[in-house]
């Protein structure tokens, strides 16, 4: 399998760690023998259509190179560029022009989901490729397989839980006597919270994995405007006092629902009462609760961020692709 990869952030990087690590064990265990024969950035792109040796530091060409040239000769498209939740961004363009020239796509950037999702699952088909996308909710836990392919026969009618890591983290420090802004602050110098931590606050990323849900899994068109958002700026340590007096913790919710044809999604600071498993999933952890025609509710608990545990995703994504097509 020749991979050509678009992005080389901390996504990217947890990925290639992995493959690194994890190359003979996939080999002997799987016949799988993937390569990454290009590497495009804004700076330039690092070719090898033999294989880059993942175990150095890339030698960039200062040379432009188009899209198309530089997934000429793969079979599979990694695009983990920034995420642009409402245009799409360049990664959108990429999964397009990947999925036009009969590549499989495998992708962590939420953006081409939220704006275009129903057209790129519909190329894909028409073209005999696949668009697999794991690592766009929960990072390297199994929520996308877990609705689309194992609760497939169960009837998922709704989803709702804790989708961003740096929200519960600081949720979860407040709890324990600290304020809203040493929790923002330690968050940061642990690395779960951005320079310019407004998206997660605001629940701009949680709104996007939402609309995800939605679409993927309950067949909806949502945007991310369409999504009901309240972030987690609000919430004061009265309030989490509160809610500790009334039997509940607060945690940001985010949910999508079917109810006949409707499809809606949301994103609350919501009190959970204790009863409740998504009360007790603390720190940087991210759970999902399906709730199923066939066999009621079934929640997912596990790692929702960082670069290895998204870049486990897409080496699982990568792996389906094998499996089901041989390259």
């Amino acid at each position: 399998m020749k991979i050509a990869m678009f992005g080389f952030g901390n996504v990217a990087r947890g990925f290639v760690e992995l493959l690194v690590k994890r190359r003979e064990a996939l080999a002997a265990d799987y016949g799988f023998g993937p390569k990454v024969i290009a590497v495009v950035i804004r700076r330039g792109a690092a070719l090898d259509p033999q294989g880059l040796d993942l175990s150095r530091e890339f030698v960039l060409t200062q040379t432009p190179i188009s899209a198309e040239a530089a997934m000429a000769g793969a079979d599979v498209v990694v695009e983990v560029t920034p995420t642009d939740a409402q245009t799409g961004g360049v990664g959108l363009a990429h999964c397009r022009t990947a999925l036009n020239l009969g590549k499989h796509v495998v992708t962590a950037n939420k953006g081409p989901l939220v704006v275009a999702y129903r057209e790129l699952a519909a190329l894909a088909k028409s073209k005999g490729v696949q668009f697999r996308f794991e690592g766009t909710v929960m990072g390297g836990t199994p929520s996308m397989v877990l609705g689309l392919e194992a609760l497939a026969a169960a009837g998922v009618r709704s989803v709702r839980g804790i989708v961003n890591g740096t929200t519960n983290f600081i949720l979860t420090q407040m709890e324990a006597g600290g304020s809203y802004a040493d929790a923002l602050k330690k968050a940061q110098e642990l690395g779960y919270a951005e320079a310019d931590p407004t998206a997660d606050m605001e629940g701009w990323d949680a709104a996007a994995k939402a609309v995800i849900l939605a679409n993927t899994l309950m067949g909806g068109d949502l945007r991310i405007d369409d999504v009901n958002r309240v972030g987690i700026t609000g919430i004061t340590p009265e309030m989490i006092e509160q809610a500790k007096t009334a039997g509940s913790r607060w945690k940001l919710i985010a949910s999508a629902k079917k109810e006949g044809n409707r499809i809606e999604a949301s994103v609350q600071p919501t009190q959970v009462p204790l009863t409740d498993p998504l009360a007790f999933v603390g720190g940087g952890m991210n759970a999902l609760t399906y709730e199923t025609e066939a066999i009621g509710p079934v929640t997912l608990l596990g790692a929702g961020a960082g670069g290895k545990a998204t870049g486990f995703a897409l080496l699982s994504d990568l792996l389906k692709i094998w499996e089901r097509t041989g390259r």
